[in-house]
């Protein structure tokens, strides 16, 4: 599934630290220095003369508690055309780096939540981005028991919601064997690299058919 992007859209990304890249601290760079200012600057260039506006709205350390919080402000205020979603990684590294578990079921109500309001307040086009791991230390296989029925969950709601699935997880594993290893794709396992993001952002591209 495909989305359209008529001349005079507005895209939102929203995420955590993996879409945020550093927007809030390098004031001058909004979208970050990541995927989404990457995407952005792609059908920037395949639509030239369009007046389509790209937010960023990505916030590191968030899990989709966090964005269901700000999902008003930061989201439905925008009053986005399309609204792309990336979450969930930072459910499973706190479990392992802090005890902190956020059950399968409490992601699953939030993420409905904040889709149920896009879907009741707007005709938003939506695109949703597995959560993923490129393990880079043999300890984080682990990790594969939280994460996995996560992005099994986006898979249901990409389903449920009509929405369009950027299936993150299997894209960048494939991506780390054709370069070499993992670190060359995300040097955490968690947070791509510039090849990482530039993978997810050629995706997140063909997603609108440019």
């Amino acid at each position: 599934m495909t989305i359209s992007l008529h001349r005079s859209a507005t895209v939102l990304f929203q995420g955590d630290s993996i879409t945020d890249a550093g927007r809030l601290l390098e004031r001058d760079c909004p979208l970050g220095n990541g995927y989404a200012r990457m995407a952005a600057e792609h059908v920037r260039s395949a639509l030239p003369g369009s007046d389509i506006t790209f937010f960023n709205r990505g916030v590191a350390g968030d899990g989709v508690s966090d964005l269901r919080a700000r999902w008003r402000e930061d989201a439905l205020d925008l009053e986005p055309s399309v609204v792309s979603v990336l979450i969930g990684v930072n459910e499973t590294y706190h479990r392992y780096f802090y005890g902190t578990v956020t059950p399968v079921g409490a992601y699953e109500n939030d993420y409905r939540a904040i889709l149920t309001q896009v879907r009741e307040k707007s005709d938003a086009q939506l695109i949703l981005v597995e959560p993923f791991l490129v393990p880079v230390q043999h300890e984080q296989w682990a990790w594969r028991e939280d994460l996995d029925p996560r992005i099994q969950t986006v898979r249901r709601l990409a389903e449920e919601f009509d929405a369009a699935l950027l299936a993150a997880d299997g894209l960048l594993n494939q991506a780390a064997r054709a370069a070499g290893g993992a670190a060359y794709i995300a040097g955490d396992g968690v947070h791509p690299t510039p090849l990482g993001h530039s993978v997810l952002a050629e995706a997140w591209t063909a997603l609108a058919g440019l």
